[in-house]
């Protein structure tokens, strides 16, 4: 990139990042400010406290951290994250990817066929996704997961009340695959064809070549992707709540859940606001922690 060299260089930098700038101030920053500023106060949607909130200092998140209903959401998103984002999305579409793909010593074969299958979810709205789960996953004999299982002489199972928590991680696994396969695929791709058949001449098995060879050579790009379906999985509300709503009981009750119930069903603005800035800290945190790892790389 050629320096700054004139006033006119100066203006057309401005001119060009000012929108984006104005965007980011006005839909993540001053929010994320605005939360944490009423994670201070008893701020509420109903009562005395919706007109006249006052500062209550560290109050909110005191009583948070003594809530066992927060520290289980936040177990459950930990879990949640874990199966969905890092397992799911990231080590089995990476498999995936690499099975598919021209390099490897061996691949899965009809690959347009695999390749168009599991790209479908991108043309889904996260919405209507969770409409077709819900009806795919009716625990009546109607639903189409039971019309299978029917098939073969089993009995209907209530996949959305018994097997809620595994039913919605499934559900994020498949929505979040098709982008993880087109990233993985691309820098699958990018690898020289020359450095895979070194590997092969050397005697390398296709285990081997994955492990020594592909996996080393991708691990920037698997921690950018891991960094960023984890915090947007952390973050995950739309999905889970048309499905299941939390329930049955709390057993979905993953962080994003929590705070909405806080602050728009309970009408603790302030407790919300306090969880929601709780989330933030840990997201930084995990941030921090992946770019530390990918400048270890480096």
């Amino acid at each position: 990139m050629r320096p700054v060299r004139s006033w006119r260089d100066v203006l057309t930098l401005v001119g060009f990042l000012t929108p984006a700038l104005v965007l980011l101030a006005g839909f993540t920053i001053w929010p994320a400010v605005w939360a944490i500023y009423q994670s201070f106060t008893n701020k509420a949607l109903t009562g005395f406290e919706a007109r006249s909130p006052r500062f209550v200092g560290l109050d909110n998140y005191v009583q948070l951290l003594g809530d066992p209903d927060f520290h289980a959401s936040m177990l459950r998103t930990f879990a949640f994250v874990l199966l969905s984002a890092v397992i799911g999305q990231t080590i089995f579409a990476f498999l995936i990817a690499y099975l598919m793909a021209d390099r490897p010593r061996w691949r899965l074969g009809f690959t347009p066929l695999f390749a168009a299958l599991f790209l479908l979810p991108l043309a889904v709205p996260e919405a209507v996704a969770a409409l077709l789960w819900a009806s795919t996953a009716n625990g009546t004999p109607e639903g189409l997961l039971n019309r299978g299982l029917g098939l073969v002489g089993l009995g209907p199972v209530e996949w959305l009340q018994a097997h809620a928590f595994e039913t919605v991680t499934v559900v994020n696994i498949w929505r979040g695959i098709p982008f993880a396969m087109v990233l993985f695929a691309a820098a699958i791709e990018s690898i020289p064809r020359t450095t895979l058949e070194a590997s092969l001449i050397d005697g390398a098995s296709a285990w081997q070549q994955l492990r020594r060879v592909v996996v080393p050579i991708l691990r920037p790009q698997i921690l950018t992707f891991l960094m960023l379906t984890t915090i947007t999985t952390f973050g995950i509300f739309g999905l889970v709540f048309f499905l299941t709503r939390g329930g049955p009981g709390n057993v979905t009750e993953i962080i994003g859940i929590y705070i909405f119930q806080r602050a728009f069903q309970f009408f603790q603005i302030g407790l919300g606001s306090a969880a929601g800035v709780l989330l933030l800290l840990v997201l930084l945190a995990l941030g921090a922690y992946y770019v530390w790892l990918m400048r270890e790389q480096v």
